[in-house]
């Protein structure tokens, strides 16, 4: 009987405590930890999950963004203490969608009906994960337009920060504005946010009617038009 028994214990083991859990099942519980500006510890002692916000990516600890002002600040950090401000210490439901490369839990988590993932990107503390989904690509043409966060003035995504194409705050222009206002062979007058795939090779040549810029909405309005990617 003994091998039956155990082999019974073991079925149950199995049920009661999964090897994962699986997409869809919901976990709740107090945010002990908020990593970063896109992850957090649910949960205290050994029983904490780490959770990985879904569809999203916020900018990297110690990423460098530079504000409408055009003077340089922390977004990572922003993005960190924004995330506690909502839920640190607050009980949540989070919904997992995945398992990343970690095998961290990535999850939609809430605070009642407040979708924390959604709030971020629509603040502009993060941008959306498109390789992963376009849940959010809605909430982050609607940061741009209002020019909320990182897309108040000068940033690059945090996962081109990730690659070593992070923001070079020492090329810029009076005022630390980094927006490079060109005026190409045949006149078009076209200027390069950091995020640009030729922002790094152009160079300003204010005798030829060339300038900087601190945000877009200057640069529109001079008549300058955005470069394409």
């Amino acid at each position: 009987m003994r091998p039956l028994v155990v082999s019974i214990l073991a079925a149950c083991l199995l049920t009661v405590v999964p090897a994962r859990a699986a997409p869809g099942d919901r976990l709740e519980g107090v945010a002990s930890r908020i990593v970063d500006g896109d992850t957090l510890d649910l949960g205290s002692g050994a029983g904490a999950v780490r959770i990985r916000l879904f569809g999203i990516d916020a900018p990297e600890a110690g990423q460098t963004c530079r504000g409408a002002s055009g003077s340089a600040y922390d977004c990572g950090r922003a993005a960190t203490r924004r995330l506690a401000e909502l839920a640190a210490g607050e009980r949540l439901v989070c919904e997992e969608r995945d398992r990343d490369r970690y095998e961290r839990i990535v999850a939609i988590c809430r605070l009642g009906r407040m979708n924390l993932n959604h709030v971020l990107v629509r603040e502009g503390l993060a941008y959306a994960y498109r390789e992963y989904s376009d849940r959010y690509v809605e909430a982050e043409v609607a940061a741009r337009r209002e020019e909320l966060g990182v897309f108040a003035g000068a940033s690059v995504p945090p996962w081109e920060h990730r690659r070593g194409g992070g923001l070079d705050v020492a090329e810029a222009g009076p005022n630390g504005c980094v927006i490079k206002g060109n005026v190409s062979r045949s006149g078009r007058r076209l200027y390069h946010t950091p995020e640009s795939p030729d922002w790094a090779r152009t160079r300003i040549d204010l005798s030829r009617g060339e300038r900087w810029f601190c945000d877009e909405r200057e640069a529109r309005a001079a008549g300058w038009v955005k470069a394409h990617r």
